[in-house]
């Protein structure tokens, strides 16, 4: 196995991170909430808090008002490499974890959906080792690309807009992945690897 980087930030999305209505949609990252573990099972993530307590993800499909799409986004993946490019690119308001990944790698370098064709290993406290596969590229929306770009609310969207849009595409926004297997729970600290 070839190692990727260390976990350095887990998180969820307690809500949609998508608010309002069209054509005043907006981002607001406010629902991203960082957690000291995950517990990853065939319906997504679920948060735990350094307290004990449960916070469900809504991209799990057991949410309330679950955003789960047929087990393709159940599982979000990014990369600290990622986030610098974000930031030369729109500006230091786009702090590590702000596009509201679950599972955030430090590692300097940019991946791309071919470096992770075969998936990603973690290898968790205790020996665990989990898999993470059928990786799909997390398309960017609008919202998010507005915010980066400071967008006002009424502000028209515009060739602007397109063009951080195809920057953000490929990846650079971030990865989904799906998990299979007996529920199983990740720490900040664990490595990831390519399997």
């Amino acid at each position: 196995m070839r190692p990727v980087g260390e976990i350095m930030r887990l998180q969820v999305q307690q809500s949609s991170l998508k608010v309002g209505e069209r054509p005043l949609r907006r981002y607001d990252p406010t629902p991203i909430l960082a957690v000291a573990a995950l517990t990853l099972d065939e319906g997504g993530v679920t948060g735990w808090t350094a307290e004990g307590e449960r916070v469900a993800d809504v991209h799990h499909r057991d949410h309330p008002a679950s955003k789960h799409r047929d087990g393709t986004n159940g599982v979000s993946v990014g990369f600290t490499g990622h986030y610098s490019a974000l930031r030369d690119r729109f500006g230091a308001h786009l702090t590590d974890g702000l596009a509201g990944e679950n599972i955030l790698v430090a590692s300097d370098r940019r991946w791309t959906l071919d470096d992770l064709a075969d998936g990603l290993a973690i290898a968790a406290a205790g020996g665990a080792r989990l898999r993470l596969e059928r990786v799909i590229v997390a398309d960017p929306c609008v919202e998010f690309t507005r915010y980066a770009l400071r967008y006002p609310a009424s502000a028209r969207t515009d060739r602007a807009v397109t063009e951080g849009l195809i920057f953000l595409g490929a990846g650079v926004r971030g990865f989904y992945a799906a998990y299979t297997g007996a529920p199983s729970r990740i720490a900040v600290g664990d490595r990831v690897y390519l399997p």
